[in-house]
C-alpha cells in the first residue's frame, strides 16, 4: 500500500522551514536562516516574524520542487503549534491552515519539543533507532530536560532545568568573551584547540535530574572579571583554554545528571535531541559511556539536531497514521506542554 504524503511546516523560532515526507522517508528539507539577529546577540521576535512572513512560501515551493510533487499530493499539513515564539508560531499556523483549507486536506498540530525526540524515528535519522522507554536529553537554546520516553505519544519530563537551558549558558558565555551568536558553534570550534582542564568552574547541585546553569555562568563571569583585572589581555590569550574549559563543565554536567537517571530509572537507551545535540563533545561522552556499557546511544544526523521540519512531518506522519486531527479553529501557543 502506497503510503501518504505530507508536508511539515517548522516556525516557531527563526528558522522557517518545510519538509515533503512519505511514510517515514524524508523527500525533502528545506530551511531559511536568519542571519540578521547575529547583529543584535540573540533572536529579536519582530525581526523574526517578518522575515517568516517573506520566506515561507519560497520555502515550501522548494520543498514541493525538491520533493518532485505537486500541491496536489499532499494528503496533510503538520505545523508546529508550540512552544516557541508567538509571532513565528502564527506565521505558519496562519499558513498551513490556509493551505490545508484550500487543499481540502487534514491539519495535524505538532508540540515542537517531541518533534525533537521523535525525530530519530526518520528513516535515516540515525543508524539505530531507540527501543522503548528510553531517555531522551532534549538541549537547546530555549530547553534542557529529560524526557521518559514511554512510547512516541507517552512521555514524561523527568528532569528540566530551574534557570537557563545549556544553549543559553554558551550563548551568554560566548558574549562574555566577545564571540558572535550564536555562540554554542563557536565555543565547540575553537575548544578542539585548547586544554578543558586548564581552568576550573563551579557546577551546581540540584535535586533529581534536574539542572542549573546559571552558577557556572557566574562563575566563568567572576573569573573573566578578575583574571582581566590581572592581564586586560588575558581573554585574547586564553580563548582556546577557556572555551574548552567552559564546555567540558557544561557537557560533564550534564552527562552526570543523565547518568544518574539512566542509572536510577533503570533505563539504558539515551537518545538526544536538540540544537545543542550537534555539540562534538556531548557526542563524544556519549559515545564514551556506550564503550563503558552504561547505555546504548542515539545519535541523529545534524541536519534533525537543529529546528527543522522533517521532524515535524514526521510527527505529523505518524498522527495521520492514527487519524489525530485538529480543528481549522487551532491556535498557536507560546507555552505548550508536552
Amino acid at each position: 500500500m502506497k503510503q501518504s504524503i505530507l508536508l511539515g511546516i517548522e516556525s516557531s523560532c527563526d528558522d522557517t522551514s518545510a519538509a515533503i515526507i512519505q511514510g517515514r522517508n524524508i523527500l525533502s528539507n528545506v530551511t531559511a536562516h536568519q542571519k540578521v539577529h547575529q547583529n543584535f546577540g540573540g533572536v529579536v521576535p519582530e525581526m523574526a516574524s517578518r522575515a517568516h512572513q517573506q520566506n515561507i512560501v519560497p520555502v515550501i515551493d522548494e520543498a514541493i520542487r525538491i520533493a518532485n510533487i505537486t500541491k496536489k499530493d499532499i494528503a496533510a499539513i503538520a505545523f508546529t503549534k508550540g512552544p516557541g515564539l508567538l509571532g513565528s508560531l502564527l506565521v505558519g499556523s496562519s499558513f498551513a491552515k490556509s493551505l490545508a483549507m484550500a487543499l481540502h486536506v487534514p491539519l495535524i498540530e505538532v508540540h515542537h519539543m517531541q518533534a525533537h525526540i521523535l525525530a530519530h524515528f526518520i528513516d535515516d535519522a540515525s543508524e539505530s533507532k531507540p527501543n522503548f522507554p528510553f531517555l531522551c536529553l532534549t538541549v537547546s537554546g530555549g530547553h534542557t530536560q529529560i524526557v521518559c520516553v514511554k512510547d512516541y505519544f507517552d512521555m514524561e519530563i523527568v528532569g528540566e532545568t530551574l534557570d537557563d537551558a545549556a544553549g543559553e549558558a554558551f550563548d551568554k558565555i560566548g558574549k562574555m568573551l566577545g564571540l558572535p551568536y550564536p555562540s554554542g558553534p563557536e565555543i565547540d570550534a575553537l575548544a578542539q584547540h585548547g586544554n578543558e582542564r586548564a581552568f576550573a568552574f563551579a557546577t551546581p547541585k540540584v535535586e533529581g535530574y534536574n539542572f542549573s546553569f546559571s552558577g557556572i555562568k557566574t562563575s566563568v563571569l567572576y573569573f573573566l572579571q578578575k583574571q582581566i583585572q590581572l592581564n586586560p589581555n588575558f581573554v585574547q590569550e586564553e580563548l582556546n583554554d577557556i572555551c574548552a574549559s567552559a564546555q567540558s563543565t557544561i557537557i560533564s554536567y550534564v552527562i552526570q545528571q543523565l547518568k544518574k537517571a539512566s542509572r536510577e530509572l533503570g533505563i539504558h537507551e539515551v537518545a538526544i535531541a536538540g540544537g545543542v545535540s550537534a555539540n562534538s563533545l556531548l557526542r563524544k561522552q556519549l559515545l564514551m559511556e556506550q564503550e563503558k556499557g552504561t547505555w546504548k546511544a542515539h545519535i541523529p544526523k545534524f541536519e534533525y539536531t537543529t529546528d527543522n521540519a522533517a521532524m515535524i512531518a514526521l510527527v505529523g506522519s505518524l498522527k495521520y497514521e492514527r487519524k489525530q486531527f485538529s480543528e481549522m479553529e487551532v491556535t498557536a501557543t507560546a507555552s505548550y506542554k508536552m
